[in-house]
């Protein structure tokens, strides 16, 4: 067994990668006087539909918000079943319940994580007008089967991007030439943050212009601007709409990111291919599959354990990973599993045996851009660490 000295201090889950660019740029913000929805956050959505080569883009306090408006924006509501993944945190489902529809649950595609095509279209009838694809982890779902599947039954496709701002399809960045929406997430772990946050991205105007009056507590359209010298007091509120809109503190951040992010998703990706590589040569442990379709964004980096080979269990992996220092976390522990959804839905074990088999195995590991290379070698060492003293 190879000598393994433990260090000192504590390597973070994750850290926002912020620099001085980004306090000049909020510090700016403030001395101008205008905090709420302004200028800076209708800069930030054309620079981000800029980016991904998208027509629209609405910025919003979170992709929670994003993923809602997405969904109202469509028509859905009450007596409606949209399909979407176990395998997500748990706004993804329920922006489905505030709108008054019933979530359907399809089960994953273990080599990915990702929600499995076959299983959406089981699970698809009379009742079904939408479908929520989850791009877990930064890896991304097969498009061309589900927007297959959409077509046929008439579907609305409504692609939860929360973590893949990066990822590719194809060479296609996600939210480059969409058919239905895209819902980006600015948490402070995401590849691009501005603390909270989130981006709805469309191609289609009238999914564009209901969803800006949706997050705008309803009213009409540019209402935002009524404060400022040409700016008008009258409007009407055309919905019962939300108070979702992003405002320009948050931009400040996301415009500064934006420019950074090349540099950012760089050290992403060197951290990610060392340990596809290191991981790779330990048989206790799967690194991530990336399909030949796919171009990963990093946003996570999901290790998963191979119960089989080990005498310990996916729970006393991280208990051992953290007395050695190193942070962890579990993404996710799905919705089905949840007391919200098994107390209204009456979910069982055995339901979803990709996602359950996914679950029990999976720790998401320190992936961010501020990651030393000495603390990336360590993540590696302890992991190699711990399947030497509990191989079987």
């Amino acid at each position: 067994m190879k000598n393994f000295q433990k260090r000192e201090t504590f390597i973070p889950y994750n850290l926002p990668d912020l620099t001085e660019a980004e306090i000049r740029e909020v510090e700016e913000t403030l001395k101008s006087l205008w905090v709420a929805k302004g200028p800076r956050t209708v800069k930030f959505e054309q620079e981000f539909a800029g980016y991904l080569g998208a027509k629209h883009a609405i910025a919003m306090n979170s992709c929670t918000a994003a993923l809602h408006v997405a969904l109202l924006s469509a028509g859905i509501g009450p007596g409606d079943e949209v399909i979407t993944t176990p395998m997500t945190f748990a706004s993804t489902a329920n922006t489905i319940i505030h709108c008054g529809a019933t979530p359907v649950f399809a089960d994953i595609d273990y080599s990915t994580g990702c929600i499995d095509p076959d299983e959406i279209e089981k699970k698809v009838t009379k009742k079904t007008k939408a479908v929520v694809p989850v791009h877990y982890s930064g890896q991304v779902c097969d498009l061309d089967r589900i927007y297959e599947i959409a077509d046929k039954y008439g579907l609305f496709v409504s692609e939860d991007a929360a973590h893949a701002f990066e990822s590719r399809y194809k060479g296609r960045l996600i939210g480059n030439g969409l058919k239905g929406a895209a819902s980006y997430s600015f948490y402070a772990t995401k590849n691009l943050t501005t603390g909270e946050g989130g981006m709805l991205v469309t191609d289609d105007d009238e999914i564009d212009a209901k969803a800006r009056i949706w997050a705008g507590q309803g009213m009409s359209r540019n209402a935002w601007n009524r404060y400022a010298k040409g700016g008008t007091w009258q409007y009407d509120i055309c919905e019962p709409g939300f108070k979702y809109n992003m405002f320009d503190i948050q931009a400040a951040l996301g415009l500064i990111q934006l420019s950074r992010i090349q540099e950012m998703q760089a050290k992403r990706i060197a951290i990610a291919e060392k340990y596809q590589r290191e991981f790779s040569k330990i048989d206790a442990v799967e690194p991530p599959l990336v399909p030949d379709y796919a171009t990963h964004s990093w946003h996570l980096y999901v290790l998963r354990i191979v119960p089989d080979k080990l005498t310990i269990d996916r729970d006393r992996f991280i208990v051992e990973l953290n007395e050695r220092n190193v942070g962890t976390s579990v993404h996710f522990i799905p919705v089905t599993n949840m007391s919200a959804y098994t107390g209204r839905f009456g979910f069982q074990k055995g339901d979803f045996p990709n996602t359950e088999k996914h679950f029990e195995r999976i720790i998401s590991l320190p992936l961010y851009p501020t990651l030393s290379d000495e603390q990336s070698d360590y993540v590696v060492e302890a992991v190699r660490n711990i399947v030497e003293t509990y191989h079987k």
